[in-house]
């Protein structure tokens, strides 16, 4: 027996190089008493820590026989590190080295590139342009893909659950995940139905989960049976978390609940190209004659609103990268889309973070630095996360790059000499840096729409929306499905209908816009023309009502609502809704964040719906 431990740490010894006067056996010595215990596999893991200057990982193993599994699990986690991260553990260790050497520099990533101004297309919502390309966009659609990043748990907002779970508004409850799935088999149904020819009928639904919301995604999916989806239509991506880093050599940190773990933070999401590369998925579509892949995130209500109008400006313009856009006043905490110049002849369309906008600018021959021009806004257009990707460029430049973004890394430094960290740290990478690696050939462009009707995310608790300087947008549970009320009546005054205007309300410290609770189904509203052509005579709203559309073919004819109006029929059936519609409606009552008695959806937008009385067609 000891003759084969011998031969096989010998064996071992030989696959690390190690012995023979190496220097090797004096790093590790603890290591190399355990050689035995480990896989060929196993050895090439420590062989490469070694060399990586990873020996500390070691230095408390005890002898063999004691926390055997425990040594292995920590090799195992390495082997999970490793395959995960494109190019390895090795190449994610030498890229932190780079760049905790350039932080601890104070280098400027943007050292010798000029900005200005990027060419993007800006849309008026209901305008014939935006109708034209809003019609575009429906009939590419079922060449499209989506790729939904729900990596986050609600925990910043208050709330313990999935973000994709919480309700968008309380009018109808219906949950985030369920309204984006909706909105798209609308696209998929009225664009197969405008489609000439042969072409993918079903578009497809990815979604990147992490560890903290892979299992409870699913758990939502399967029990409301995929919200009318069909299974095989829905992937989901799990992302890995990478390895935590201690200090400026980029030793590895161990976790302080147990020695034998390393311990892991989350990547971000740009995470999502290597996913979609690695995986197949991507090429999969690509084979499919899939043309598009648009990238969304997990809590913006509004976003499908938006999503048709800058698809057709995408197919119309020929983009390769279509970023989503809003008007953003200067300095506002969102960053700029911008063109940058170097004078080595590289250009790139990316955005840069508010916070090195303006300095970027000042130190380029921009003495005010991001200042509002004469529209009152930045003409930085504001990036809101939403991209569109043409597939075939896209998946050839993956090809490339392994999905592999440039990272970032933010140490918390102890002090101004910069050579200790408060906590530990980890590479970083965002999806919309993706063009920083692009050639200047490539097309990237925008598509600025009116926040109103393309971004309200959710993402902000009570307490930190409460203190958001007057003027400035909450991001909070409350103002997001404000903004849903708001956008619905906006588009129904642009469609003809007389919808009363809001009151002023506080709700969690934050004052709000009130308008008439309208929401519909997306089969009923999906473009400004379907609106548009559903509405007749004339139609009225009050402030105070509440109307639900889940009626597909519903036709508004001279209505006159003052209460609540809940319209319900199976696809198919003609509805039509007319006269006058008048009861004690559903009321908004105020409650208490801290109110553990009321459910933590509903506290953390501080009011809560009464239904009194409504009518329910037919």
């Amino acid at each position: 027996m000891a003759t084969s431990v011998v031969g096989s740490t010998a064996d071992s010894l030989s696959k690390l190089h190690i012995g023979g006067g190496n220097d090797w056996a004096f790093t590790a010595p603890n290591l190399l008493k355990n050689l035995s215990l480990l896989s060929p596999e196993l050895v090439e893991l420590a062989k490469m820590l070694l060399e990586m200057g990873q020996s500390h990982l070691f230095e408390h193993w005890p002898d063999p026989g004691v926390d055997d599994d425990e040594k292995r699990n920590l090799l195992n986690q390495v082997a999970r590190l490793n395959s995960s991260y494109p190019g390895g553990l090795a190449s994610y260790i030498k890229t932190a080295r780079e760049l905790l050497a350039d932080s601890k520099a104070g280098k400027n990533p943007y050292d010798g590139f000029m900005p200005s101004v990027p060419s993007g297309e800006i849309l008026t919502f209901g305008d014939n342009a935006f109708i034209q390309y809003e019609d575009a966009g429906v009939k590419e659609a079922r060449k499209a893909a989506f790729i939904l990043v729900a990596g986050g748990l609600g925990e910043r907002l208050g709330y313990n659950g999935i973000k994709v779970a919480l309700p968008s508004e309380t009018t109808s409850g219906t949950c985030f995940l369920q309204h984006y799935i909706e909105s798209i088999l609308a696209l998929q149904e009225t664009s197969c139905r405008l489609a000439q020819g042969d072409g993918p009928t079903e578009v497809p639904l990815a979604i990147m989960t992490s560890d903290d919301t892979h299992s409870r995604t699913v758990e939502l999916l399967e029990s409301n049976a995929y919200f009318g989806m069909k299974p095989t239509q829905v992937k989901l991506l799990k992302q890995e978390k990478v390895a935590c880093l201690d200090d400026n050599d980029a030793r590895l940190a161990v976790d302080p609940r147990n020695k034998y773990s390393i311990q892991t933070k989350p990547h971000g999401h740009g995470d999502v190209h290597s996913l979609l590369y690695s995986s197949g998925v991507l090429k999969e579509w690509h084979d499919a004659g899939r043309r598009w892949v648009l990238f969304f995130q997990d809590t913006n209500g509004l976003l499908f609103k938006a999503i048709p109008s800058a698809l057709g400006v995408s197919a119309t313009k020929g983009y390769h990268v279509n970023s989503l856009a809003v008007p953003r006043k200067a300095k506002e905490a969102i960053g700029g889309i911008t063109k940058l110049s170097h004078q080595d002849g590289r250009t790139m369309v990316i955005n840069v973070e508010y916070n090195q906008l303006d300095p970027l600018l000042r130190a380029s021959g921009f003495p005010d630095g991001d200042v509002n021009s004469e529209t009152g806004y930045s003409p930085f257009p504001g990036n809101i996360n939403q991209l569109i990707f043409e597939i075939g460029p896209y998946l050839e430049e993956l090809t490339k790059t392994g999905g592999a973004i440039k990272e970032f890394v933010n140490p918390k430094y102890k002090d101004s000499t910069k050579t200790a960290f408060k906590s530990s740290t980890r590479l970083e990478c965002m999806m919309q840096d993706y063009p920083k690696t692009l050639p200047p050939s490539a097309r990237v462009g925008f598509t600025v729409m009116d926040a109103w009707v393309a971004y309200a995310p959710v993402k902000n608790n009570p307490e930190d929306a409460a203190k958001v300087p007057k003027g400035n947008p909450y991001h909070s549970a409350t103002s997001g499905e404000m903004a849903i009320y708001k956008a619905n009546s906006l588009i129904l005054r642009k469609a003809g209908v007389k919808i009363d205007d809001p009151i002023l309300q506080v709700f969690n410290g934050q004052e709000v816009e009130v308008w008439p609770r309208i929401v519909w189904k997306p089969k009923w509203g999906l473009t400004f023309s379907d609106v548009r052509n559903k509405v007749h005579g004339d139609c009225s709203v009050t402030e105070r009502s509440t109307m639900v559309i889940k009626a597909p073919n519903c036709h508004l004819v001279d209505l006159s609502l003052d209460g609540a109006l809940i319209i319900n029929a199976a696809d198919g059936t003609e509805v039509e809704v007319a006269g006058p519609v008048q009861n004690k409606g559903w009321t908004i009552e105020s409650v208490d964040y801290k109110d553990t008695s009321v459910a933590e959806e509903l506290r953390i937008r501080g009011f809560k719906i009464n239904k009194i009385e409504q009518l329910v067609k037919p």
